[in-house]
């Protein structure tokens, strides 16, 4: 068995502001859009370089499976991207929320966390 690819889905309550922290900020496309009955996304990834990264509001996911709503609580996840150009990608950050400033670590890289719109952590780190 060989496992071939993870993307993580990332449970929000709007779609479209975190599509755009990825579109307007790193010059991903969002892809596979899919439309609620008010017209507003239930569902959306971007996706670039091989990175992908899917969203779908927690609304969605209760009306399909009521029974999970409880499990949407109380959970939590920190992206974690490489880049090349640490400076080119603190620019690009500017604005959002820091969740954590640049810093070095113990074990050499540069690093800056920050929440993109869903609420969710996501850290950029240039190894060496």
């Amino acid at each position: 068995m060989s496992l071939k690819h993870l993307t993580p889905v990332l449970v929000v309550d709007r779609v479209e502001p975190c599509l755009q922290f990825w579109v307007d900020r790193f010059g991903f496309s969002a892809t596979n859009q899919v439309p609620g009955d008010d017209g507003t996304l239930v569902f959306a990834s971007v996706d670039k370089d091989g990175i992908e990264v899917m969203y779908q509001t927690r609304a969605s996911v209760v009306a399909e499976a009521p029974e999970s709503a409880a499990d949407l609580n109380g959970h939590s996840i920190v992206l974690f991207i490489t880049v090349d150009d640490f400076d080119a990608t603190e620019n690009a950050l500017a604005g959002a929320p820091v969740v954590k400033p640049r810093h070095k670590t113990f074990y050499g890289s540069t690093e800056i966390y920050v929440r993109e719109p869903g609420g969710h952590t996501v850290g950029f780190a240039q190894m060496g």
